[in-house]
């Protein structure tokens, strides 16, 4: 656990399609019946001012948005976050399951967009300092699977497809293999969770990586 606070930070990410937000109602449960205070939150949003961000980044707008603005919408969006929800919670000793975190600007931003891990960790470590996750739960899986169920969703009546959703297979490679990178570089933090299988199976791993990082606090 990073030192200096009583609560610990989990953080969910993934690319499209991945069904992890699926899973943080469980991973809710699971921490609960551990007997721990959670608060579940999102990125980008989390807050009245990051809502509205996120509404921005989300819209599909007339000639796009620029990289650099949208990394910027990101982590003002961020700040606020931190400063309003994630800090406090933690220092009143609540658990924080967040849906995305800076993690998402290395592999959206930093290997989708193309602008580069180094840009990203210069305002990570500017913004953040010291401060990381406890726990990183990455939702891995094909591209092609990803973009199919977003697919169906839309077909089925689930929502209409974002910004972000819209973009080419060749971005989502890039996404997918930025967060792998990600994993292999902190191994102690991310625990890799195959979402391809059926909701049951993957629920099972999500379980089974939760309980054995709980034993090791």
């Amino acid at each position: 656990m990073n030192q200096q606070r009583q609560g610990c930070l989990i953080t969910v990410e993934g690319i499209e399609g991945a069904g992890k937000s699926s899973h943080i109602e469980h991973l809710r449960e699971r921490l609960t019946e551990a007997g721990k205070s959670v608060v579940v939150t999102r990125e980008p949003g989390g807050t009245t001012l990051g809502e509205e961000i996120r509404g921005l980044l989300l819209s599909h707008r007339e000639g796009g948005m620029d990289a650099d603005a949208e990394l910027l919408l990101i982590f003002a969006a961020r700040a606020e976050h931190l400063e309003r929800v994630i800090r406090p919670a933690l220092a009143a000793g609540q658990w924080v399951v967040c849906d995305r975190f800076t993690e998402a600007s290395y592999a959206y931003q930093g290997a989708g967009r193309g602008m580069g891990m180094d840009r990203v960790g210069v305002l990570e470590e500017w913004l953040q300092g010291a401060f990381r996750p406890d726990l990183t739960l990455l939702f891995d899986l094909p591209v092609e699977i990803g973009m199919g169920r977003i697919a169906k969703r839309a077909d089925q009546g689930g929502g209409d497809i974002d910004r972000f959703e819209q973009e080419h297979l060749s971005f989502w490679e890039r996404v997918r293999g930025g967060y792998l990178e990600l994993a292999r570089r902190h191994p102690d933090r991310f625990r890799l969770i195959d979402a391809a299988p059926p909701i049951e199976a993957v629920r099972a791993q999500v379980d089974e990586a939760v309980t054995a990082w709980l034993k090791d606090l």
